[in-house]
């Protein structure tokens, strides 16, 4: 399988990939900030073997085109729906993880129909106070490089012990950090800093499964709970992990994924 692209209604190339046999139900991936559509990687071969999947690099990330200026959650949302009307996709499953679970969020809100069941991982229905986002922002727009942000995102996604070198899967992450666009890191943690889903969640009627790390201080296992309890009817699972679940909890994490998705309605 090979990248494509769509263009968005306002003039932003998105990135995209399938993998998997075409006749199967298409899963949709989205993705942390600082990452791109390759932190799915290890996980494609077993998801594939039940769907099809379909991966995108977000606004500012990867492949993908890097405006500047901030970016909103609603337009994070739309970048999501106009890729499967350029796809011709009508109703796929979404598995988002950290903002690609805030997405994820707004699309169950928003666009119910277009979604079969949900997956949010390692995410929150708000994230605040909004303020505390602010020198963050300016600090990393005026920063020389994407050195030390990248190490604040490593030590907050992954145990201490894969962080101490030689690590090959962590090592892929850094790369793909410190190739990131800083524009595309700010105008994604303004959209952190502008959402607040406390109350809108409660009208998402898709099935869902809220996991959540049990050692993760970025969305933490409260705001997992807190999620679900919003959620009706959301199921709740807590891994042993930090923040990207996906990776360091990888067998846990796609039991839980797979057992979901597939259970007979």
């Amino acid at each position: 399988m090979t990248n494509s692209t769509i263009t968005t209604g306002d003039g932003v190339r998105i990135t995209y990939r399938f993998d998997g046999a075409q006749d199967l139900p298409v899963l949709l991936l989205s993705n942390s900030i600082g990452t791109d559509l390759h932190m799915w990687d290890g996980q494609v071969p077993a998801l594939t073997e039940h769907f099809r999947v379909l991966r995108y690099d977000a606004r500012g990330h990867g492949d993908s085109d890097v405006p500047s200026g901030p970016y909103s959650l609603d337009r994070l949302g739309r970048d999501v729906l106009e890729l499967l009307d350029a796809l011709g996709l009508q109703r796929v499953h979404v598995l988002g993880l950290s903002l690609g679970g805030i997405v994820a969020q707004w699309l169950g809100i928003h666009a119910p129909q277009r979604v079969e069941r949900l997956v949010l991982s390692n995410t929150a229905a708000y994230l605040g106070p909004p303020q505390q986002w602010n020198q963050p922002i300016a600090d990393l727009l005026a920063a020389p490089d994407m050195q030390a942000t990248t190490d604040m995102f490593l030590r907050n996604w992954f145990p201490a012990p894969m962080l101490e070198g030689g690590n090959e899967v962590v090592d892929r992450f850094r790369r793909t950090l410190l190739a990131t666009r800083r524009e595309g890191v700010a105008g994604s943690w303004a959209a952190v800093r502008d959402y607040d889903l406390r109350r809108t969640a409660a009208l998402i009627g898709n099935p869902t499964l809220v996991i959540a790390g049990e050692h993760d201080t970025v969305t933490s296992a409260d705001h997992g709970k807190e999620l679900a309890a919003i959620v009706p009817g959301a199921r709740f699972t807590l891994l042993p992990t930090v923040h990207m679940a996906n990776v360091e909890g990888e067998a846990e994490f796609l039991d839980a994924v797979l057992g979901f998705l597939t259970e007979p309605s």
